[in-house]
């Protein structure tokens, strides 16, 4: 049974690609490449990758586009890269359900780092040893299946989206920074942390439903960062 953790890259560079193949094998990644957005998608479908790279400026569509485009059926996590290196497409891609974001230029070692980090994450999550069930009114977290629901229907969450949510429901009542959620995320540098947690914060709100005048889950705590209001049971 093959074990490798598959990786699918969407480039329109060839020479990167081939490198980034090569490379990645080398720390036991199973590569798939595409210079086309409709023949990542294609692969995408074909191979259901743990993990998905993905350039900005592609032929035909965005990586935004395509990223949109996976996100309506799949959860899978996905590294933006862009040469822009803009924060506005940072956040654009953070906004669309991206888990981490890498400017261009960038060291091979660097990517695999980043990869590395966001599979583990998902890995902690699903097969943790203290896996388990966080229940506050109708939401619902289970830990060992790294799913949620509201109000008996499923929430589809991004990896970071549910990464900090898991995050504030095990610290109930506890005001965290912004710096301190990066900092208990582990491993991502942002540069800009503010807006990036607070786009986190504000997808997470949207998907919960809940009313900033009058939250049950996420209550910003203005000039501190935010809490989890709701009762938390086990």
């Amino acid at each position: 049974m093959n074990t490798m953790k598959k990786i699918l890259i969407i480039d329109d560079d060839i020479e990167l690609n081939d490198l980034l193949r090569d490379f990645l094998s080398k720390h036991s990644f199973e590569v798939f490449t595409a210079t086309h957005p409709n023949d990542g998608l294609d692969l995408f479908n074909k191979h259901q990758p743990h993990l998905i790279v993905l350039d900005i400026m592609l032929p035909g569509k965005t990586g935004f586009d395509v990223c949109k485009e996976i996100r309506e059926t799949s959860k899978v996590p996905i590294i933006i890269l862009s040469a822009r290196g803009a924060l506005d497409d940072r956040l654009a891609g953070l906004d669309l359900g991206a888990d981490d974001y890498m400017p261009k230029p960038y060291e091979p070692r660097e990517l695999v780092a980043r990869i590395q980090s966001v599979l583990r994450r998902t890995d902690n999550y699903k097969l943790g040893p203290d896996s388990k069930i966080l229940r506050s009114n109708d939401l619902i977290i289970d830990m060992n299946k790294a799913s949620v629901s509201l109000a008996g229907s499923p929430l589809e969450l991004t990896t970071m989206e549910f990464e900090m949510l898991c995050l504030f429901m095990q610290n109930p009542g506890v005001t965290l920074s912004r710096e301190q959620v990066v900092d208990k995320l582990r491993g991502i540098e942002w540069d800009s942390i503010d807006r990036t947690i607070d786009v986190l914060i504000s997808r997470l709100r949207s998907k919960l439903k809940d009313d900033v005048k009058n939250p049950k889950f996420l209550k910003t705590i203005w000039g501190s960062g935010y809490r989890f209001v709701g009762e938390v049971a086990n």
